[in-house]
C-alpha cells in the first residue's frame, strides 16, 4: 500500500474554538476533503460539518456556477441569460446587487442557478473542493448497512482496526484527485 502525504485537521463543531481559522485555512487549501465519520452513528454529524463548512465558503463536491460577472465603471446593470431562470428573476438579481452595492455590473447566466450560486459569484472568495465521506467501524455494522454505505455518492465503508477496505480508500483517493502512480 502506497501512502499519500496529509494533514489530520480536526474540524471543529463551534466556530468560536481557538485554532479554528488555522484549520479553516487548511482546509480551503486542500484539494481533496476526507470527512472521516462513525458508521454506527446518524447521518446529522455530516449534515453539521456540511453547513460548517458552507459557512466559511466551502462548497462540497460541486461545480463553481456558471455565471458570467464582470464589475463596470459606468452603463448601469446589464442581466442576460442563455437559459430561463427557475429560481430568479430581475426583480431578485437586482435586488442582491443593490445589497452589495454593485449598480454597474454586467450579469450573463448560462446555466440555472440560485440565490446562493449569485451570492458566491458575487463574493468571488468561495472553495469548491471535493470531498470523500469515509465511514469507520464498519465491522460493527449488518451487511446490509455497509452495502447501503457502499452506494452513496462519494462514499466508502471502511474499518481502521481490521483494516477493511483501506486498499479501496487509497484507490478511491488516488482516482478522486486524477493521481498517476510512475
Amino acid at each position: 500500500m502506497k501512502l499519500l502525504p496529509s494533514l489530520r485537521t480536526p474540524l471543529p463543531f463551534f466556530p468560536t474554538r481557538s485554532g479554528t481559522r488555522q484549520v479553516i485555512a487548511v482546509c480551503k487549501s486542500a484539494d481533496l476533503l476526507l470527512m472521516v465519520l462513525d458508521a454506527t452513528k446518524p447521518l446529522y454529524h455530516k449534515q453539521i460539518l456540511t453547513r460548517e463548512l458552507e459557512a466559511v465558503g466551502i462548497r462540497l463536491n460541486r461545480q463553481p456556477p456558471n455565471i458570467y460577472f464582470k464589475k463596470r465603471k459606468t452603463g448601469g446593470i446589464s442581466i442576460n441569460s442563455t437559459i430561463p431562470l427557475t429560481h430568479l428573476d430581475d426583480k431578485l438579481i437586482q435586488r442582491v446587487l443593490q445589497e452589495y452595492k454593485l449598480h454597474n455590473c454586467e450579469l450573463l447566466f448560462k446555466e440555472d442557478c440560485t440565490v446562493d450560486d449569485l451570492i458566491d459569484v458575487i463574493e468571488g472568495n468561495r472553495r469548491y473542493i471535493k470531498c470523500l465521506y469515509v465511514y469507520n467501524k464498519v465491522d460493527m455494522c449488518s451487511l446490509e448497512e455497509v452495502d447501503e454505505i457502499a452506494r452513496w455518492h462519494n462514499s466508502i465503508p471502511i474499518s481502521c482496526s481490521l483494516k477493511l477496505n483501506m486498499d479501496g480508500l487509497l484507490e478511491r483517493i488516488w482516482d478522486m484527485m486524477a493521481l498517476v502512480g510512475l
